[in-house]
């Protein structure tokens, strides 16, 4: 069963990224040194990044359920950031979130992050993790306030590339365990 191509919120939209949405990318978050300082991938340098990113995407969606999907303001169609998930097998999968700097503070990672775990169930996936820098508290918050919780009993490193420095980091793992009939449990 493949997720849909859109998905509605109160005051967001979720729409799978298309070609067209790269110059809009590229712009609004992936090439911003402060928004890219926690992620796992590398600041988009050029519009050939963001194409790479989008060529990536429609594969994700070809291969699996569901991929990558762009946040858009319900409102005015404003691109605010970007989430979606990414599958380990049909039912694991991984999800992250990333907001332009305007778009910080007013909630909208974690209602995105809510209309995710939504898709997720409607696809199966059984179990959903999240990692982030140990330092990046602001999205530790965002994955509690869903349901996640710290899995302590997990640990490993790696490089953000963005951070400037070339040796390996904390990472912390959060995990959720979403029941089949759209209850959650764990």
């Amino acid at each position: 069963m493949k997720a849909p191509s859109r998905v509605e919120t109160t005051r967001l939209v979720l729409v799978r990224p298309t070609s067209e949405d790269a110059a809009t990318i590229f712009e609004r978050y992936a090439s911003d040194p402060e928004v890219t300082k926690f992620l796992g991938w590398a600041r988009h340098r050029s519009i050939a990044d963001t194409l790479a990113f989008l060529d990536f995407s429609a594969a994700e969606w070809e291969r699996w359920p569901a991929g990558p999907y762009l946040i858009r303001a319900r409102d005015d169609g404003r691109l605010l950031g970007g989430t979606g998930l990414g599958f380990d097998a049909e039912d694991q999968a991984v999800t992250g979130y990333v907001l332009a700097r305007d778009a910080w503070g007013q909630g909208h990672a974690t209602e995105a992050l809510r209309a995710v775990l939504e898709v997720a169930r409607s696809v199966g996936v059984v179990r959903l993790y999240a990692l982030c820098h140990a330092e990046h508290h602001a999205s530790w918050r965002v994955l509690e306030k869903c349901g996640f919780t710290r899995d302590d009993a997990w640990s490993q490193q790696a490089v953000f590339p963005n951070l400037g420095v070339q040796h390996p980091q904390d990472v912390v793992r959060y995990t959720l365990v979403l029941g089949r009939s759209g209850t959650q449990a764990g």
